[in-house]
């Protein structure tokens, strides 16, 4: 093998290393459908079980498009299935907080429905996160390691030779890295490891910290029975 064909697959295995895998992300959203179940039908947009066959139906057409090579109609795509999954939250949210002062609702329906909000306000932000930064993980396949976006990740501090003696000289945060920013944010209402630099960052992780704190603040309230 010639010295350029060395240095080729060299640079494939490099590229191939970097490769983020997708089925978390899908993964999460579809775990965002079953905590839907969980919904009194009163506090959700139609049938209960229907935001599992809408991800389902979406994320398809997703899947192609990545796998065709078409990276601008997989964004497109993933930003329209993350917006519909969005949506049905944050109506959701809306419904319970007007069921609240009627006393429709069981306590326990309310308990249960406020804390699968709490649990797919993480999952769902995460998936913006993981979908925005840096371009979007294709955008962050592209570079040999991660050294620019939205959140300084701890690893994107560390000096070359550290990196290189840790292991982590290829390193590019992955969906759980944005799973644990976004479970940070919503338990301490900030992020924690990571600094927020970019403007629609900040706005995020603030709408994502309010959403959180109201399902907290339901969840206390119905715990004292000030509600």
């Amino acid at each position: 093998m010639t010295g350029k064909s060395k240095r080729a697959s060299s640079a494939t295995q490099t590229l191939g290393a970097a490769v983020e895998p997708r089925w978390p992300a899908i993964v999460a959203l579809l775990a965002v459908g079953g905590l839907r179940l969980a919904l009194p039908s009163a506090l959700s947009a139609g049938p209960r079980w229907l935001l599992i066959p809408v991800v389902l139906g979406l994320a398809a057409p997703t899947i192609w498009a990545q796998h065709r090579g078409l990276p601008k109609l997989n964004q497109l795509l993933g930003y329209l299935l993350l917006s519909v999954v969005t949506l049905d939250m944050i109506w959701s949210l809306s419904l319970l907080l007007t069921a609240l002062p009627s006393h429709r609702e069981a306590p326990g329906d309310l308990l249960r429905s406020a804390t699968a909000l709490w649990c797919t306000n993480i999952l769902v932000f995460a998936s913006w996160y993981w979908r925005l930064d840096a371009g979007g993980p294709a955008a962050r396949e592209l570079s040999n390691t991660h050294t620019d976006g939205a959140f300084l990740f701890p690893q994107m501090t560390l000096l070359p030779e550290l990196k290189k003696e840790m292991g982590e000289e290829f390193w590019h945060p992955g969906f759980v890295d944005y799973l644990f920013l976004a479970f940070n944010t919503s338990t301490a209402f900030s992020p924690t490891d990571t600094p927020v630099l970019s403007r629609w960052a900040k706005g995020l992780v603030m709408v994502q910290a309010l959403i959180s704190f109201t399902a907290v603040a339901l969840l206390a309230a119905r715990a004292v029975n000030i509600l």
